[in-house]
C-alpha cells in the first residue's frame, strides 16, 4: 500500500495520499472513500492482478464481511470517473474470473 505521505503517478492518474486527492490528465477527480482506497491499492502495484478478496481487504480490512461483487460496482464507478471511454477501459482492466489490474502503460 502507498505510504500516507506519498503521491504516485501512473499513466494519466495521480493519487496523493496526504491530500487524499486524485487527478486524471491534470483534472481533479472526486472519489468516494471506497473508490480512493481501491484506486490506492491498484496503483500500489501497477500491472499486478488483484482478486476481489484482496481489494475488499484493502478497503475495509478483515473485520467486516462484504460481498465480493461490491468491488465490481466500485470498479465501474472508478472507470466512469477515470477512463476516457468507460465502456472500453484502458486503465482498469478486468481479467475475467480472476480480478482487476491497473495498466501501467
Amino acid at each position: 500500500m502507498l505510504d500516507d505521505g506519498s503521491a504516485v503517478t501512473v499513466g494519466p492518474v495521480t493519487l496523493d495520499r496526504r491530500r487524499r486527492a486524485v487527478s486524471v490528465r491534470g483534472e481533479p477527480a472526486r472519489l468516494t472513500f471506497s473508490e480512493f482506497e481501491l484506486l490506492a491499492c491498484l496503483l500500489s502495484s501497477p500491472g499486478r492482478l488483484f482478486n476481489r478478496q484482496e481489494l475488499l481487504r484493502a478497503i475495509w480490512g478483515d473485520s467486516a464481511y462484504r460481498d465480493p461483487r461490491a468491488i465490481d460496482v466500485h470498479i465501474r464507478h472508478l472507470r466512469e470517473k477515470l477512463e476516457e471511454r468507460p465502456e472500453a477501459p484502458q486503465l482498469i482492466v478486468t481479467v475475467r474470473g480472476a480480478g482487476y489490474r491497473f495498466q501501467a502503460a
